[in-house]
């Protein structure tokens, strides 16, 4: 089984309108209402590749049990623990007419230190029945902001592989921690990568370089996403480069949360890192060929599956 972790999720809702134009009023063609929040993106996409998923994190409100309930729906467990305030709603409009696609994310409810640790109970009661654990996105106000490293030496002790796919400060906490509550494999992108690294990481092999820099820092997969170019792996089982064949991309939000389930999917059946690789670059491809977010079709994955091309460097 996996587990994921959404600290901060959310009721997704994707607006779709012609010629978005700011400062004045916009006729939404089309709208979708969808639970969101990156580890709920990745739990979405686990169990439409076959996988048995449980999803913890916290959720509030109204908010809150309209993302429970299209959760279970979904066939994903509800492990979520409840707290008081409302959980936060995000918005996404995709401009036909421009093709562009515009983000407003809320900040989220605040949570309690008594919540925090009955999430890490929960984490730890459930580390019997889970091979993965894949954490993503941000925190909420209240939360410790050593909770990623908290939950990834929970997982470890228990001897689980852990996923932490977040960024700026989260990611940064993440990377600097004790080998202990390193996580086994971090996603970030180029400019993330940058920052970590001290690098430029102007061209590729500069960018294998500082790769395998956080991976010799005790992290075992380090995968770079490079966007329409694909992406990169350093791992024990050395260095690949994922590239996908071109598509007719129509919602690219949610990519990399697939990209994540592909991992935790590929690592829960014992794949190795470049089938691994392959079936989450696949996912990811598959996702972006369709409007809903965190979502992707099994037939769209099987066709792009051999057009992927892995490259050892």
């Amino acid at each position: 089984m996996i587990l994921t972790v959404t600290l901060n999720a959310s009721i997704d809702k994707r607006y779709v309108v012609e010629d978005y134009r700011i400062g004045e009023v916009n006729r939404v063609k089309e709208c979708s209402y969808t639970a969101g929040g990156k580890g709920l993106n990745v739990s979405k996409n686990a169990v439409i590749a076959g996988e048995k998923v449980a999803a913890t994190g916290y959720a509030g409100g109204h908010a809150g049990e309209y993302i429970t309930e299209q959760a279970r729906m979904l066939g994903i467990r509800d492990a979520f623990i409840r707290v008081a305030g409302e959980s936060r709603s995000c918005i996404n409009i995709y401009d036909t007419v421009n093709r562009t696609q515009t983000e407003f994310l809320e900040p989220g409810m605040a949570v309690t230190a008594e919540s925090e640790e009955e999430l890490k109970e929960q984490v730890r009661a459930l580390m019997p029945e889970c091979d993965v654990v894949a954490m993503s996105g941000s925190i909420p106000k209240g939360s410790s902001p050593d909770i990623y490293q908290e939950l990834t030496a929970i997982a470890k002790a228990a001897g689980r592989k852990v996923i932490v796919d977040t960024s700026g400060k989260l990611l940064e906490g993440v990377v600097a921690a004790p080998r202990a509550q390193k996580p086994t494999m971090i996603k970030p992108n180029i400019d993330e990568i940058r920052a970590l690294t001290g690098k430029s990481a102007k061209n590729l092999d500069e960018l294998v370089l500082a790769a395998k820099a956080l991976y010799e820092s005790g992290i075992e997969v380090v995968a770079i996403s490079l966007g329409g170019d694909g992406s990169l792996l350093v791992c024990a089982e050395g260095c690949f480069r994922a590239q996908v064949p071109k598509i007719n991309a129509v919602n690219t939000v949610g990519c990399g949360d697939s990209m994540i389930a592909g991992f935790a999917a590929g690592m829960a059946r014992g794949l190795s890192m470049e089938e691994t690789l392959r079936l989450a670059s696949a996912i990811s491809a598959a996702n972006a060929m369709r409007e809903e977010t965190g979502f992707f079709v099994k037939e769209d994955m099987e066709a792009l599956y051999p057009q992927i091309m892995i490259t050892r460097l």
